[in-house]
C-alpha cells in the first residue's frame, strides 16, 4: 500500500501514531477514573472543564491582553463561490498567546480531553474509533463539512 504524504509525514504513519496515542490515553483514563465513576459526575466535570477552557481564553484577552478579539460582521461578497468563502472569513483574533496563557489553555484542553475520554469509557465507546470516524468524515466532506 502506497502511503500519501501530508506535510512531509506519511498519513498512514500519523494515523497509526494517533491510534496508539488514543488507545493509550483512553486506557490511562480508565485506570484514573476513581473519584468520578458516575456518569453524572463525569458529565458535570466535562461541562466544568469546557467552562474553564472558555474562561482561560477570556482571561488571555481581558487580564493578560496577549490576544485581542476584534469582532464585526463578516464582509462576504455575494458573487463568490463556496470554495472561496474561507478567504473572506476572519477569526477575529489578533496577537498571539503568551507562554503563560498557552500553558493554562493547554492544561484546560487536556482536562476536556480527559473527560471526553472518560465519557467514552463509561459509555463503552472507543475514543480512537470516534476520532477516526470524524477524520474520515472531514476528509470526505472537506470544506463542505460545514462546521
Amino acid at each position: 500500500m502506497k502511503e500519501k504524504e501530508y506535510r512531509g509525514v506519511s498519513t498512514l504513519k500519523k494515523q497509526n501514531d494517533c491510534n496508539k496515542l488514543c488507545s493509550s490515553f483512553q486506557k490511562e483514563v480508565r485506570y484514573s477514573l476513581v473519584r468520578h465513576q458516575s456518569i453524572l459526575d463525569v458529565l458535570s466535570k466535562f461541562q466544568e472543564t469546557n467552562a474553564r477552557t472558555n474562561r482561560a481564553i477570556i482571561k488571555a484577552v481581558t487580564s493578560c491582553g496577549c490576544i485581542q478579539i476584534h469582532a464585526e460582521k463578516q464582509k462576504i461578497p455575494e458573487d463568490i463561490s463556496f470554495s472561496e468563502l474561507k478567504e473572506y472569513l476572519d477569526d477575529h483574533l489578533e496577537g498571539q498567546l503568551c507562554q503563560n496563557c498557552q500553558d493554562i489553555i493547554e492544561d484546560e484542553l487536556g482536562k476536556v480531553m480527559f473527560y471526553t475520554s472518560a465519557l467514552c469509557e463509561l459509555l463503552n465507546l472507543d475514543f480512537r474509533e470516534i476520532l477516526n470516524k470524524e477524520l474520515n468524515r472531514i476528509k470526505t466532506l472537506g470544506i463542505y463539512n460545514l462546521r
